[in-house]
């Protein structure tokens, strides 16, 4: 599987589509798609990967696909735009929410749709996303000074 193209992600009906890079064919990219539910696991399809088991030619076609199964199976109708918050940084996906002008962040890393965000509220959005955004580029630097050692 190739990194989620979160930078491509399209947020549908509750859900939020992460296209990927399935495997090539010829030297084209074969697309498929993840999905994150704003309901989290009360959604049989969160955290699923391509349920309609059809494969794309490029992110709009599979953003096509995906659309048209969750109009046809989706299990859930959303009043609202659960992932309007969502940024990439260093191809991680940061969405962040507001409950009661507390400020928390869900934190996916670029190859998996685990959450490692750490538990804090922040009294803004700017503050959330700086914090994070000072966490990440310490990892890299740390990364960065790990794989010169190692050389």
């Amino acid at each position: 599987m190739g990194r989620l193209l979160y930078e491509e992600s399209v947020s549908y009906k509750g859900y939020l589509i992460i296209p990927f890079v399935f495997g090539k064919a010829d030297k084209y990219d074969i697309f498929s798609y993840k999905l994150l539910s704003a309901v989290g696991y009360n959604s049989q399809f969160h955290k699923v990967e391509n349920p309609a088991t059809i494969y794309g030619s490029n992110i709009e076609n599979i953003i096509k696909i995906a659309k048209e199964h969750l109009d046809l199976h989706s299990d859930l109708v959303a009043y609202s735009d659960a992932f309007k918050l969502r940024y990439t940084y260093r191809n991680n996906l940061i969405i962040v929410f507001n409950q009661g002008g507390k400020y928390f962040y869900d934190h996916y890393p670029s190859d998996s749709l685990n959450n490692i965000a750490a538990p804090k509220l922040f009294r803004s959005e700017y503050e959330c996303l700086q914090w994070i955004k000072e966490g990440l580029d310490r990892l890299n630097i740390r990364k960065k000074i790990q794989s010169c050692t190692n050389q």
